[in-house]
C-alpha cells in the first residue's frame, strides 16, 4: 500500500512499544516452580512474549489450548502475571523519544493490543504511556487482531478515517489487521516477531529501530 502522510500513528503494545517478556516470562516459570520444574530459559520465551499465554504456555509446557490442562495453566498464568504485572518491564530504547516527537509534530498515537484491559489499564499508565490518545485493548471490540475491528475501533476515537492512520506491530497478526483495516503497515522487527522473519509478513514497511518512525515520516 503506498504510504501517505499520516494524521496518527497506532501501536501494538507488547513487543512494540513496550518490553514487557521478562515479567510475562517469570509469570509462566513462576508456574514450572510450582510444579517442581527447572525454569524455560528467557530466551526460549521471547520470542513468543506477543502470543501471550498461549505463547508462553506452548513454549513451557507444551500445552495447547485444545489440551484439557490449558485452561487452569491460563488462569494461574495470568493471575501470577498480574500480580507483577510491571517489575522489570519497560519501555524500548527510542520509544518515548519517538512518542515525544510525534506529539511535538501534532500527530496523534495510540494503542491497539489483544491484551485484556485487566492488564492494559494499570501497565499503561504504570510504564509511562498513559498519554496515548486512545487505548483499544484485546476486550474492547468483540473480536481481536488479526480482525480490523479494533483498529476501526481506534480510528473512531481519534475521530479519524482509518486510512489515515499507520499501524505499526511486532507480530503477523498485526499486519494482517491493518491490512484488512485499510491502514499502511509497519513490522516492528524490534520486537518479538515470534520465530518468522518479519520479512515474510509484506508489511509496506520494516524497520528496525523506533526511531526509524521519525525519518519515514519525514519522507513523505
Amino acid at each position: 500500500m503506498p504510504l501517505k502522510t499520516p494524521r496518527a500513528i497506532l501501536f501494538d503494545l507488547d513487543g512494540t512499544l513496550a518490553d514487557t517478556a521478562p515479567d510475562l516470562a517469570e509469570a509462566v516459570n513462576q508456574l514450572r516452580a510450582e510444579r517442581g520444574l527447572e525454569p524455560t530459559p528467557y530466551e526460549q520465551l521471547r520470542p513468543v512474549a506477543s502470543a501471550g499465554a498461549r505463547g508462553l504456555i506452548g513454549a513451557a509446557f507444551g500445552v495447547k489450548p485444545d489440551d484439557a490442562e490449558y485452561e487452569d495453566l491460563r488462569v494461574r498464568f495470568l493471575n501470577n502475571y498480574e500480580a507483577k504485572l510491571v517489575v522489570k518491564s519497560k519501555l524500548f530504547d527510542g520509544v518515548a523519544a519517538l512518542l515525544t516527537q510525534l506529539e511535538a509534530r501534532g500527530l496523534a498515537w495510540g494503542i491497539v493490543t489483544n491484551k485484556a484491559s485487566r492488564f492494559t489499564d494499570p501497565l499503561v499508565p504504570q510504564i509511562g504511556l498513559g498519554h496515548a490518545g486512545c487505548v483499544v485493548s484485546g476486550d474492547t471490540t468483540p473480536h481481536t487482531k488479526p480482525h480490523p475491528a479494533p483498529l476501526y475501533e481506534a480510528a473512531s476515537r481519534l475521530q479519524l478515517a482509518p486510512a489515515d492512520c499507520w499501524y505499526v506491530g511486532d507480530d503477523l497478526r498485526d499486519i494482517q489487521a491493518g491490512r484488512a483495516a485499510g491502514m499502511p503497515t509497519i513490522a516492528a522487527a524490534w520486537g518479538y516477531c515470534g520465530h518468522v522473519e518479519p520479512e515474510s509478513w509484506q508489511a509496506d514497511v520494516l524497520l528496525h529501530d523506533p526511531l526509524q518512525l521519525l525519518e519515514l515520516i519525514k519522507t513523505q
